[in-house]
């Protein structure tokens, strides 16, 4: 009996170190989940940049290059377009990020919380079913552009040049579409 109570506590010593490296948190003596290493941004720690924040701008450049790739492949007469488009963006999105900003950015957190409340609200009420309220908390957005851009992938990988075609001009469309909403949001007062 001893022998296996021994055996067990062993199984269980070697066994739980290798659960918690396979889910990449160590949970803290207050039962939390934290990352293996803190963030190290320059960032004011109440921005929401915890998404993915370590390898966003690694992953964010390599999405563009990727997407520059296929452009140059599938629809090269628009690549002048698109690199304009992609630089606008980033200028859009730095001047977003600004301190300046900050005001407008929590004016606009503001809002959009009091709406997905009262989304909440509505669906918690049966008011909206479920496929209605996520597509209002998404509003404008729709997850449209990462759907689109999951679609060309695919239709990259399958070689479908006519599709890939038509999806990076949508995809274009899209970001057009995003860059004009950047710039009526900085508009704003």
């Amino acid at each position: 009996m001893k022998l296996k109570m021994l055996c067990l506590a062993l199984g269980l010593v070697l066994t739980i170190p290798s659960l918690a490296a396979a889910n990449g948190k160590v949970p803290d003596t207050k039962g939390e989940q934290r990352e293996n290493a803190p963030c190290d941004c320059q960032e004011g720690k109440e921005h929401h940049h915890h998404h993915m924040h370590r390898d966003w701008h690694a992953h964010m450049a390599e999405k563009e290059q990727k997407l520059l790739t296929w452009v140059n492949q599938y629809t090269p007469d628009k690549k002048a377009e698109w690199t304009k488009v992609l630089a606008e963006k980033k200028t859009l999105r730095n001047e977003w990020m600004n301190p300046e900003n900050a005001e407008k950015r929590e004016q606009w957190k503001k809002e959009k919380m009091a709406k997905m409340e009262e989304l909440k609200k509505q669906f918690d009420e049966g008011k909206l079913t479920k496929e209605e309220f996520i597509k209002q908390a998404h509003g404008k957005k729709h997850l449209g552009h990462w759907q689109t851009f999951h679609e060309l992938r695919l239709a990259v990988e399958k070689k479908d040049d006519k599709r890939a075609a038509v999806l990076l001009n949508q995809l274009l469309d899209q970001a057009k579409q995003h860059n004009q909403r950047m710039k009526e949001m900085l508009k704003q007062e």
